[in-house]
């Protein structure tokens, strides 16, 4: 057994391998309930989706702001664990017609919504962001403040790659109001490296992590991701240890999503045997997660890890940290605007998403049309299911003391729940459950007992990640 099991236990001892094969099933990460999947797309309209982004908007606007999430979705090459939409080309002249589509996309919303908008968080995600020349992100960023007003504390991110995210890049979006960076680091091992389709030496993601510091970033994060082909837990060891070093303010520590059945080949690059299995899997997370605790990084959510200093670690002691379609964010607003091909836009009261293809985007810009082409409208046990999970994805807890939070089949619930709490996962008080440690990693399997349309109806084949 590794050296380091003596020291941290890893909690895996604890939570015996019976556990990990039981609840290791296809479900959700809750990203957004009802999850996509359920969306009842029959009853969805373009119509309806701008009724419920204007009744949300003229509610929070001038009290909290909007989110704004920006896909750019170019990348030079394709990274095998990806299960985002993208789009792999080096032709940089794609890059100025797809701001301006993006431009022309705010536009049509800033019509909706009659009045201008308060921006509270803007993300750019991707793809690669930072595929994008300076000169052409600082277009699209001077054109969206322009055209609307920012909240105060507002937060500006960006996604960056380590390979290619330049001094010019950090300096210029920093001028622009950015203060958060993540950089994708996955793994330090070579080998596996090679089978995401993802080098990149530590040297670089030391370089640009400096940089960010040296600029002004206030928070810089990692992203790195277990369960990957060939990965081992001396790997996961090595790469956190080397992250210590460079002491990130926050960490996202993922699970990889083996859904190769829906991303294509993409997702086919190395074997299923090369993947770890799931109580190996598992163990890499504990022996992730107890690395990082010993070295002062708190557990923030499902799979994030910040400092004490930073944003996502004040707003979880706060109770105000909050989940969407960005995942883990430190503060709510009701309104989330997703701009780009296959972006999701969140009114509260619904749901929208964006056309996956550019063509296509373009074509419906082009006739002045929003290129939303599926989405959903949240009914009342909709919305209700929604804040439970929310509290437990979030907060780790839930109650049902308030009459909003009630609905018929509650009682249906609490009994699957029972068998949770058997297994020493979560604990019933007056009208309300916690998630105790040993249950936090079946958060997923928790927040499932909530999920009505799941019960009832269970998707023909799975379009689900595995939850361990």
């Amino acid at each position: 057994m590794h050296s380091y099991t003596s020291n941290f236990e890893y909690q895996f001892i604890d939570m015996c391998k019976s556990l990990v094969n039981k609840y290791n099933v296809a479900g959700p990460r809750y990203t957004s309930y009802p999850t996509v999947p359920y969306w009842n797309i029959d009853t969805f309209s373009q119509k309806k989706w701008e009724l419920s982004l204007k009744q949300s908007f003229n509610e929070t606007n001038t009290i909290e702001g909007i989110s704004l999430y920006i896909h750019l979705p170019f990348c030079e090459s394709l990274c095998t664990f990806c299960g985002c939409h993208k789009r792999i080309t080096k032709r940089h002249e794609l890059e100025l017609p797809y701001i301006k589509a993006l431009l022309k996309e705010w536009s049509l919303y800033r019509k909706i919504m009659g009045t201008k908008p308060k921006i509270k968080e803007l993300h750019l995600g991707g793809g690669t962001p930072t595929f994008f020349s300076v000169e052409n992100l600082k277009f699209l960023i001077d054109e969206l403040l322009i055209t609307s007003q920012l909240a105060e504390n507002y937060e500006f991110s960006f996604e960056g790659h380590p390979n290619n995210t330049t001094e010019s890049h950090l300096q210029t979006l920093f001028d622009l109001g950015f203060r958060r960076v993540s950089f994708g680091v996955q793994d330090y091992n070579l080998k596996v490296q090679k089978a995401i389709n993802r080098v990149q030496p530590y040297e670089n993601v030391k370089s640009v992590t400096d940089l960010a510091r040296k600029i002004g970033y206030t928070s810089v994060g990692h992203d790195i991701i277990f369960g990957l082909p060939f990965q081992s837990e001396d790997d996961v060891i090595h790469t956190i240890k080397q992250t210590e070093a460079l002491q990130p303010d926050r960490i996202a520590f993922y699970s990889y999503a083996h859904v190769p059945w829906i991303k294509g080949n993409g997702q086919r690059g190395f074997k299923d045997e090369d993947l770890p299995k799931a109580e190996d899997k598992r163990q890499q997370y504990e022996t992730g997660k107890a690395l990082l605790q010993q070295v002062g990084y708190t557990e923030i959510g499902m799979d994030h890890f910040a400092l004490p200093h930073d944003s996502l670690y004040t707003s979880r002691q706060n109770n105000t940290l909050h989940r969407n379609f960005m995942g883990y964010t430190a503060s709510k607003t009701q309104v989330m605007i997703g701009l780009g091909v296959s972006s999701i836009g969140d009114s509260w009261y619904g749901f929208a998403q964006n056309v996956k293809s550019i063509e296509e985007y373009y074509h419906l810009l082009d006739e002045n049309i929003l290129p939303v082409y599926r989405g959903h409208i949240l009914n009342t046990e909709d919305l209700k299911i929604r804040k439970h999970i929310l509290n437990l994805m979030c907060h780790f807890e839930t109650s049902w003391r308030e009459e909003e939070l009630q609905f018929p089949e509650l009682p249906e619930v609490l009994i699957k729940l029972k068998e949770l709490e058997m297994d020493g996962l979560l604990e019933f008080t007056d009208r309300a459950l916690i998630v105790n440690e040993k249950g936090k990693p079946f958060i997923r399997n928790i927040s499932m007992a909530f999920d009505l349309l799941l019960q009832r109806k269970r998707p023909e084949s799975s379009l689900f990640s595995m939850t361990i």
